[in-house]
């Protein structure tokens, strides 16, 4: 069930980032705005997902997770009948608070159930090899539906998958809940989830305007005050959404920045690939999606074998040699060109796969493991709420940094094609107000052609710098790993209010303590 659960909640995210273009040009969305349909989807799940894993410890998983399924139904239904970007901007945040609450659930389920850190490790692998299925299959999906019917019908599956999945879950599924008495952190949810939205908000909306614009610099202020009041609050909290003390642990810090960054590279990755297969090299959807089919299905490949290893190879080496792998293939896509072949972009989309197969297993892994048998569920928890942080910042940085390097190279691009300046300063103003893709829309006559060889080469500019931050993030992901995850001591137990995280009962009580921070460092301790 915890693997039906987590195909569910990712099915949307690479369906839609492969119907990006088909959207684009029905609705006539602009760049931002087609970022605002992943990040609606993405944003819930980052901001609510610490405490959808709290209402599950308070109210039980097994209802959280029949009401995300519930959710995801829900939103897929809105978004199917949405006739503007802001009704599918509202289905797709339906649908991200139902992904949101699955998550943790389905991570606290399969805690629950499995005790021993070393069994669970199977599972969580196979549960990691459900969330990549639903990547692969997903762009397969949308590939084969495009070819027939209009994009909204990309939504119609998740309608009766997510039903039929709560419908067995009311006969197959167990009830857990936590044993302790935890309870929700209403400061800390909402100083998080103001936080995320609003340095979102900043990042796609100032490489759409510009960062100097005064809404755009209110919102980083917001997000950047929003933040600190969070570990303010939390730092205090008798019931915190996420203990701090778990950052005490090297290989929780590790794996938490790891998560983050490869997830902001990965669904980045998806949204500026897609546009590229779709407006450089005019491919359609079924194309652009057995192309992305590749990375997924090789991380599949490479999941399997690395699920098995971690018991023999340190995840330290595990994860550090898949994100160099990951940079390396990311580094070797900045060649890529209106004009590459199939076989010559295949490889490169192989090797990242690859790479991203040997990180994700063994980093939720060890950010289980990592920290005291009690504090599991919270630990997994939070290194989700991570991962959707980098996944909403994935489109929202990436597509800032398309955008602002292709509209900056554009009319020098133009200029050499032959352009005329009066059509030139046209297409600069139309790509400003209204994204890279409304170029392929504007009857230009002759020189249609050669704007949009001149738009492609700018899309091009814009591409490599993106694959060379990714790349460079990736390397320093790799770096902090290498340095910081070791294998660690076990650590104490933890206190009563924390232990409620991992959804099961501590072997023994631990002794109560008088201080709030002393109960820190006893529990967490340091680890070498």
């Amino acid at each position: 069930m915890a693997c039906l659960g987590v195909f569910v909640a990712y099915l949307p995210v690479t369906t839609v980032s492969v119907s990006l273009p088909a959207i684009q040009k029905a609705l006539g969305a602009s760049t931002s705005q087609l970022s605002w349909v992943s990040d609606a989807f993405v944003l819930p799940m980052a901001a609510l997902i610490l405490t959808t894993g709290v209402f599950g410890d308070v109210h039980g998983r097994k209802r959280v997770f029949q009401a995300g399924l519930a959710f995801c139904a829900l939103g897929a239904a809105i978004s199917l009948t949405a006739g503007s970007v802001q009704t599918l901007w509202i289905g797709q945040a339906v649908s991200g608070l139902g992904a949101a609450a699955l998550l943790p659930t389905t991570l606290a389920l399969i805690s629950h159930a499995i005790p021993d850190h070393r069994e669970r490790g199977k599972f969580i692998g196979l549960w990691a090899t459900s969330l990549l299925v639903s990547l692969a299959v997903g762009p397969l999906i949308a590939g084969v539906l495009l070819e027939h019917v209009a994009w909204r019908w990309i939504y119609l599956l998740p309608i009766p998958v997510s039903l039929a999945v709560l419908a067995a879950a009311a006969f197959l599924l167990p009830d857990s809940r936590a044993p302790h008495g935890r309870r929700l952190d209403w400061p800390g949810q909402i100083t998080a989830a103001l936080a995320i939205t609003a340095i979102v908000y900043g990042v796609i909306e100032g490489g759409a305007d510009g960062f100097t614009e005064p809404a755009v610099l209110g919102a980083l202020a917001i997000g950047v005050v929003s933040a600190g009041a969070f570990v303010a609050v939390e730092r205090r909290s008798a019931s915190p959404m996420i203990d701090l003390a778990l950052f005490r642990s090297p290989a929780f810090t590790a794996t938490t920045l790891v998560a983050m960054i490869s997830f902001l590279g990965l669904i980045g990755f998806f949204f500026v690939l897609s546009l590229y297969f779709g407006m450089v090299q005019q491919l359609d959807t079924l194309q652009a999606a057995l192309r992305l089919l590749m990375v997924t299905a090789a991380a599949i490949v490479a999941g399997m074998p690395v699920g098995r290893l971690m018991h023999r190879v340190s995840a330290r080496v595990l994860i550090t040699t898949g994100l160099v792998l990951t940079a390396g293939s990311l580094l070797s896509l900045t060649g890529i060109d209106a004009q590459t072949s199939f076989v010559s972009i295949a490889w490169r989309l192989v090797l990242l796969g690859l790479g991203m197969g040997a990180v994700l297993t063994p980093m939720t892994a060890s950010a289980v493991s990592s920290v005291p048998y009690q504090l599991a569920g919270m630990a997994a928890a939070g290194n989700n709420a991570f991962r959707q942080v980098g996944a909403a910042l994935g489109p929202a940085v990436l597509g800032a940094l398309l955008t602002t390097r292709a509209l900056n190279t554009l009319p020098a691009h133009l200029t050499d094609a032959g352009v005329s300046p009066a059509t030139r300063e046209h297409i600069v103003d139309t790509v400003r107000e209204q994204g890279l893709g409304a170029v392929t829309g504007l009857d230009l006559g002759a020189g249609t052609g050669r704007a949009l060889s001149a738009l492609g080469d700018s899309f091009l500019d814009g591409l490599q710098l993106c694959l060379i931050v990714s790349a460079a993030l990736t390397l320093l992901a790799a770096a902090a790993c290498a340095l910081l995850l070791r294998p660690a001591r076990q650590m104490a137990s933890p206190s009563p209010v924390a232990s409620g995280a991992a959804g099961t009962t501590p072997p023994t009580a631990p002794a109560p303590t008088s201080s709030h921070d002393s109960a820190f460092d006893q529990r967490m301790g340091h680890t070498s």
